[in-house]
């Protein structure tokens, strides 16, 4: 309760606002949005954990303070108004009032109409730069891994300079010459960029000495810092904040490309960007911010070894399916048990290892007692 009980207790208030804002139908609704976000997220909550566990505890504070904002009012309130008026050429303003007309997802030039038109583009960037973080976690060289017969012929394909990169542009490609007629171009520059922004995250990462899992060098950290505490000791503080900052930009990103799927989603289910934001944002995402919290801890990832094998299968999936979704319908809810079963198959896979290298250990324990 002292990680969750915040989250039931806004979770409780939201279901309480969304009653008196429309009834029994918003609240169900918002309890139905509240659900899908949580199980789509699993995958994202063991990422954002496997990063947030490197941070100080001033930025851990910070991205689970300053981070909800931006998840909430950001991605779920702003990123769709901005989506809405770029597309339909309106300022702020229009924008909002076009929300709050809440008009039929099938009735051309309404809000929900404008913001699933604008999928394609939404979904081939998310896609991609979901794409680009699984790839570089398979491609990976690593002694332990889960399903090995899938996961040691790609770390030995990821020998191979750029071959991240090279499969992403050809399975992007492939998704541009699905798409509808009219919509390949934009959805080509939408891919791309959105691999220019996850090369761009890492790149500033590598900048300030953090690495894919969000380790520092812990050598060349200590070697830095003798030589500035020489001159001045203002230099490394700055250096340890650049070096944060970086990942809680990376964090903030990949938390934005897996919300991607269930912002679009939720219009399917209602219009109303009230009900979305309380259900996605004030239940979703802050309850994936407790969950990573749990998660950073306890220590479970360093406990249970192949969640983080789990949650990039989950990231996998998640990126292919948002690349179908460019020209196909693809239930949401299918995305969310695809998720839920990686992170459970990895689990309990984990329990099974940690009982087996018990087991393996107990004999010598008793020999070396005896």
């Amino acid at each position: 309760m002292k990680t969750f009980g915040w989250s039931f207790g806004i979770s409780a208030a939201a279901l309480v606002v969304a009653f008196f804002y429309g009834g029994v139908e918003a609240l169900v609704l918002c309890a139905i949005l509240g659900v899908l976000e949580i199980s789509l997220s699993f995958d994202n909550a063991v990422v954002n954990a496997r990063i947030l566990e490197k941070m100080s505890a001033f930025w851990q504070r910070i991205f689970l303070t300053v981070g909800i904002l931006i998840a909430v009012l950001g991605m779920r309130i702003a990123f769709p108004l901005l989506i809405v008026g770029v597309t339909a050429n309106l300022n702020p303003v229009q924008a909002v009032e076009l929300a709050l007309e809440k008009g039929d997802i099938h009735t051309p030039g309404t809000y929900a109409y404008l913001l699933h038109d604008a999928h394609p583009q939404i979904a081939a960037f998310g896609g991609v730069f979901l794409l680009m973080l699984f790839l570089d976690f398979m491609f990976e060289e690593r002694d332990i891994h889960w399903i090995g017969f899938l996961e040691k012929p790609l770390a030995f394909i990821g020998r191979l300079h750029g071959a991240s990169m090279a499969i992403s542009l050809v399975v992007l490609v492939a998704s541009a010459a699905m798409v509808r007629p009219g919509k390949e171009v934009d959805v080509l520059i939408a891919g791309i960029l959105g691999m220019v922004t996850y090369m761009l995250v890492n790149g500033l990462g590598d900048l300030f000495d953090v690495d894919a899992d969000g380790d520092t060098d812990a050598a060349d950290t200590e070697a830095e810092a003798a030589k500035i505490a020489k001159k001045s000791t203002q230099g490394v503080g700055r250096a340890v904040g650049k070096a944060a900052f970086m990942l809680f930009l990376y964090l903030e990103v990949i938390d934005a490309s897996f919300s991607f799927d269930g912002v679009i989603g939720a219009f399917a289910i209602t219009s109303d960007p009230i009900i979305i934001a309380m259900g996605l944002g004030l239940i979703g995402a802050i309850f994936v911010r407790s969950l990573t919290v749990f998660l950073v801890r306890e220590g479970t990832l360093d406990e249970f070894e192949y969640l983080d094998h789990g949650a990039h299968w989950a990231i996998g999936a998640l990126s292919i399916i948002l690349l179908l979704t460019i020209s196909i319908e693809v239930n949401e809810v299918v995305t969310g048990v695809i998720g839920v079963v990686f992170i459970g198959a990895a689990f309990i896979s984990s329990i099974i290892r940690n009982k087996r290298l018990h087991a393996h250990d107990l004999p010598q324990v008793k020999q070396l007692s005896n």
